[in-house]
């Protein structure tokens, strides 16, 4: 007889500045790691399993993540986990809120929209402090001509070129719903630099890489090393163009998180 198992969904931030990444990896710091050591420690005689909506790399950061939580006893005060939770948990991840789901709810599919933030600036050197949320280049960009090549990227194109190990598997032809670049109006500090940008781009889902690596073509085009009609190439089927620019990951941030209803 299948035991009966309880759902809830769980919305979380993190600063990823210090881990490797979302998914648990031996001997390394990671996001799921963390969740997995402080639910044991909270509910040690308690089966469960965390399924992740996405897969973060090192050093990416989240405003508006969730996981899928699975236990086969109802949790008896989701207020109570919140905080015994977050009290348990280090300071640079905090769990926003949990409520119970339908056991048909999956957090892969029936994820509607992600829409990823990277900051970035350039011109002069950062303060220090800033590391962990702007990368910092220190050439000068067309800051105009990154924002004609952003747009290129909307729409339904093949990524193909935008991964660093394509598979057999993998599917690359993909819809990018809006992709801009903006002034920085989200995240500011004392110590940020008088100017940031954001390149914001939205999507039902991404490949591994596939932001910093649009991110680290425009970079390229900002120093006039590509062209838009090299950007415009490297989205066709087929396309033997390398890029040799991927963003780091601390500039990389998912800034909203939709599902259906």
């Amino acid at each position: 007889m299948k035991k009966q198992r309880f759902c809830y969904l769980v919305r979380l931030q993190y600063l990823g500045f210090r881990f490797n990444g979302w998914q648990v990896q031996p001997k390394l710091r990671t996001i799921v790691g963390m969740l997995d050591k402080t639910f044991t420690f909270l509910y040690p005689d308690t089966p469960y399993k965390i399924l992740g909506a996405g897969r973060t790399d090192a050093k990416v950061s989240s405003l508006d993540g969730a996981f899928e939580l699975f236990v086969e006893e109802p949790l008896e005060d989701l207020d109570v986990f919140i905080q015994d939770f977050n009290k348990n948990l280090p300071s640079d991840i905090r769990l926003l809120s949990i409520a119970p789901i339908d056991q048909d709810f999956n957090i892969i599919k029936d994820s509607k929209t992600k829409e990823y933030t990277y900051f970035f600036s350039f011109g002069c050197k950062n303060h220090p402090f800033s590391a962990p949320f702007i990368t910092n280049y220190l050439d000068h960009l067309d800051l105009e001509l990154m924002k004609k090549g952003a747009l290129l990227f909307e729409g339904m194109h093949d990524f193909s070129v935008y991964t660093a190990s394509i598979k057999p598997t993998t599917i690359a032809v993909r819809e990018i719903e809006s992709c801009s670049i903006v002034p920085n109006d989200i995240l500011t500090a004392n110590f940020f630099p008088e100017h940031s940008y954001i390149l914001k781009i939205k999507g039902k889902g991404f490949i591994r890489y596939q932001i910093r690596m649009i991110m680290g073509a425009l970079v390229q085009l900002g120093k006039n090393e590509i062209t838009l009609e090299e950007i415009k190439a490297s989205l066709l089927t087929g396309s033997t163009h390398k890029l040799n620019t991927i963003a780091p990951g601390s500039g990389l941030i998912l800034n909203k998180l939709q599902f259906r209803n």
